[in-house]
C-alpha cells in the first residue's frame, strides 16, 4: 500500500498573542511542526511527507531545521492563501500514491494508533476522518436568541483525514467554496462518502496559549 501525507502549516500567531507562527512555537524543545512530522515518520519511515508552508515562512523553517538538526526527510511546498489552495498545491508535489493523509501541522501529538485507524478505515471505505464526541452542552445561535441542540447529534472533527488518492485529487479540481472548511468537506462536495474513525482527545490542536501548556503536560507524561 503506497501511503503519503500532506502536513498543512499555514497558521499564524494572532490567537496565540505572539509574533511567531504557532507551528514554529517550541514544544518540549522543538517547534510544534517538527513533532507532527516526526509522528508520521515514526509511523511509516518510507511514507513521503509534503509540508505546505506560506512562502514567507519557508526561509524561517529552513533555519529552524538547521538549528535543531532536524533531518527527517520531507518536501516543502509553498502554500496558498487558504487551506484549500495549500492542499491543492501540495497534491502536485506528491509522488504517485494510493492513499493520502492530510494533517494539521499544529496537531503535534497524533499517535501511531490514530494514524493507523484512519488509514485502515479509509482502506475499507475510501475516505476517513477521526472524530471525538462532544462533552459540552451546545446551543445554536438564532435571530434574537439561541436554543439548545442535542450534542449526541454532533462530533468534533480532527486530522489526519485520509482519502483514496484518486478521490482527493479529483475533489480538488473543483473551484474553492467558503463551505470548504476541511478536506472532508471538499471530498463530500465531489460526491464521495466520508466515513468516521475514532479520534483521540490527546490529538489536540494548538490554537491558543492554553493548548500549548496542555501539550507540554501530555508530551512529558
Amino acid at each position: 500500500m503506497k501511503r503519503s501525507v500532506i502536513i498543512v502549516a499555514g497558521g499564524n500567531g494572532r490567537r496565540m498573542g505572539m509574533q511567531t507562527p504557532k507551528q514554529f512555537l517550541l514544544l518540549a524543545g522543538l517547534p510544534v511542526l517538527m513533532h507532527a512530522i516526526r509522528r508520521f515518520h515514526h509511523f511509516d519511515p518510507a511514507m513521503p511527507l509534503v509540508v505546505a508552508l506560506p512562502p514567507a515562512h519557508i526561509p524561517t523553517w529552513a533555519q529552524l531545521c538547521a538549528e535543531h538538526r532536524f533531518t527527517v526527510a520531507h518536501t516543502v511546498t509553498a502554500g496558498g492563501d487558504t487551506r484549500f489552495d495549500s492542499v491543492k498545491k501540495a497534491l502536485q508535489a506528491l509522488p504517485e500514491t494510493e492513499w493520502i493523509a492530510v494533517h494539521d501541522g499544529v496537531r503535534p501529538l497524533v499517535s501511531p494508533a490514530l494514524i493507523a485507524r484512519c488509514f485502515e478505515t479509509a482502506v475499507q471505505h475510501g475516505a476517513a476522518v477521526p472524530v471525538v464526541p462532544l462533552s459540552d452542552t451546545l446551543r445554536m445561535l438564532e435571530a434574537g436568541g439561541s436554543r439548545g441542540v442535542p450534542r449526541e447529534d454532533y462530533c468534533m472533527v480532527q486530522t489526519p483525514q485520509v482519502f483514496r488518492a484518486g478521490w482527493l485529487k479529483n475533489a480538488y479540481r473543483t473551484p474553492f467554496r467558503p463551505a470548504f472548511t476541511d478536506d472532508a468537506s471538499v471530498v463530500e462536495a465531489a460526491g464521495y462518502r466520508v466515513s468516521l474513525a475514532e479520534g483521540s482527545r490527546e490529538n489536540i490542536k494548538i490554537t491558543e496559549p492554553v493548548d500549548l501548556k496542555i501539550a507540554e503536560l501530555l508530551i512529558n507524561s
